[in-house]
Protein backbone atom coordinates (compact mmCIF):
# COMPACT_ATOMS: atom_id res chain seq x y z
CA UNK A 1 0.00 0.00 0.00
CA UNK A 2 1.30 3.22 -0.91
CA UNK A 3 1.43 6.69 1.47
CA UNK A 4 -0.99 7.85 -1.04
CA UNK A 5 -3.45 5.13 -0.67
CA UNK A 6 -2.87 5.04 3.23
CA UNK A 7 -3.33 8.79 3.73
CA UNK A 8 -6.51 8.61 1.45
CA UNK A 9 -7.86 6.04 4.09
CA UNK A 10 -6.72 7.55 6.62
CA UNK A 11 -8.86 11.11 5.37
CA UNK A 12 -11.78 8.93 4.50
CA UNK A 13 -12.18 7.08 7.85
CA UNK A 14 -11.51 10.38 9.81
CA UNK A 15 -14.30 12.08 7.97
CA UNK A 16 -17.00 8.93 8.05
CA UNK A 17 -16.54 9.13 11.98
CA UNK A 18 -16.69 13.05 11.65
CA UNK A 19 -20.32 12.87 9.99
CA UNK A 20 -21.93 10.41 12.31
CA UNK A 21 -24.65 11.21 14.36
CA UNK A 22 -23.53 11.42 17.73
CA UNK A 23 -24.63 8.92 20.34
CA UNK A 24 -27.84 9.51 22.12
CA UNK A 25 -27.65 9.37 25.76
CA UNK A 26 -29.71 6.40 27.57
CA UNK A 27 -32.87 7.82 29.47
CA UNK A 28 -32.20 7.91 33.29
CA UNK A 29 -33.41 4.77 34.43
CA UNK A 30 -36.63 4.84 37.07
CA UNK A 31 -35.82 4.68 41.07
CA UNK A 32 -38.53 3.87 43.05
CA UNK A 33 -38.03 3.33 46.61
CA UNK A 34 -39.31 -0.22 48.09
CA UNK A 35 -41.12 1.48 50.71
CA UNK A 36 -43.57 3.70 48.51
CA UNK A 37 -44.50 0.06 46.65
CA UNK A 38 -45.16 -2.19 49.84
CA UNK A 39 -46.54 1.03 52.27
CA UNK A 40 -46.61 -1.21 55.39
CA UNK A 41 -47.68 -4.91 53.70
CA UNK A 42 -44.70 -7.50 53.57
CA UNK A 43 -45.96 -8.04 50.44
CA UNK A 44 -47.06 -6.54 46.78
CA UNK A 45 -48.73 -8.45 43.45
CA UNK A 46 -47.67 -7.23 40.07
CA UNK A 47 -49.08 -8.65 37.24
CA UNK A 48 -47.37 -8.37 34.23
CA UNK A 49 -48.33 -9.74 31.08
CA UNK A 50 -50.87 -11.76 32.24
CA UNK A 51 -48.73 -13.25 34.90
CA UNK A 52 -49.03 -12.27 38.81
CA UNK A 53 -45.51 -12.04 40.83
CA UNK A 54 -45.04 -11.68 44.17
CA UNK A 55 -42.65 -9.09 45.75
CA UNK A 56 -41.73 -10.00 49.38
CA UNK A 57 -39.45 -8.64 52.01
CA UNK A 58 -38.04 -10.62 54.48
CA UNK A 59 -37.61 -10.67 57.91
CA UNK A 60 -34.42 -9.17 57.76
CA UNK A 61 -35.33 -6.39 54.60
CA UNK A 62 -34.14 -8.26 51.57
CA UNK A 63 -36.72 -8.69 48.40
CA UNK A 64 -37.77 -11.76 46.97
CA UNK A 65 -39.78 -11.72 43.42
CA UNK A 66 -41.31 -14.62 42.63
CA UNK A 67 -43.61 -16.01 39.74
Amino acid sequence: MSVVTSTLALQATRTSSATRPAATPAPAQRRVDSRLLLRESRELVIEHLGQEYRLRRTRNDKLILTK
